[in-house]
């Protein structure tokens, strides 16, 4: 395994968890501290607008809220340095549009494979299909999400990659933090809220707000249990 580079992008002003907890938006990350975390909690990060947070989950234990950004790239960055620090255990908790029909708005995935499309993924020397830790795919399988493969690709605007046959959803990050996770000895999973149909019709605000929450909370369930 490479060496770990000293942390650039992730200045922490508190205590790292060695488990951790990756939205993409910052704003959710924020959310997610206020309704996860204890009053204990303390900003860990807010160098390039990746905020991040430290505090008390409800099973006792310290726990990490850290914002990845947005897109692959972004988030390798940040679980490279977050593994350099510590962590030894990540959960993306993400939003996704659905591939499957059978998969309603606000329904929650949990990624037991992670199907790379994406261009980061690839550099870091991932194949086409990456297991994720089947314990943490269980444990949010047991907490309400359905298991099953996760397309990750580059664009959010254009064309969309061929779908693979089984994929349930696409997003943009977790084939690219897989990689990095795989590479670093973190045990990794993923679970995504469904903000856009496999139709089109997408979530209203508040409802892509309260699908972050239950991905949060499942994430925490799963990090708790597993």
């Amino acid at each position: 395994m490479p060496d770990a580079a000293p942390p650039v992008h992730l200045r922490p002003v508190a205590t790292l968890a060695d488990r951790a907890l990756l939205p993409g938006d910052p704003g959710r990350a924020l959310a997610l501290a206020q309704v996860v975390l204890g009053d204990d909690r303390r900003m860990f990060n807010h160098h390039r607008g990746l905020w991040g947070y430290t505090g008390t989950a409800a099973d006792g234990a310290p726990l990490t809220i850290q914002s990845t950004g947005l897109g692959g790239p972004s988030a390798a960055i940040v679980l490279e340095e977050l593994a350099a620090l510590g962590v030894t255990r990540a959960i993306r908790v993400g939003t996704a549009t659905a591939l499957d029909g059978d998969l309603a708005l606000g329904a929650l995935v949990a990624a037991t494979e992670a199907l790379g499309a994406d261009g980061a993924s690839r550099a870091l020397g991932a194949g086409a299909r990456q297991a994720l830790d089947p314990e943490l795919a269980a444990a949010l399988s047991a907490a309400g999400a359905r298991g099953g493969p996760v397309l990750s690709h580059d664009l959010f605007y254009g064309p969309a990659a061929e779908t693979p046959d089984g994929a349930l959803a696409r997003d943009l990050e977790t084939a690219a933090l897989a990689a990095v996770a795989a590479r670093r000895g973190v045990r990794f999973g993923s679970v995504l809220a469904i903000v856009t149909d496999a139709a089109g019709a997408r979530l209203d605000e508040d409802g892509v707000a309260h699908a972050g929450e239950a991905v949060g909370r499942a994430g925490a369930h799963a990090l708790a249990c597993g």
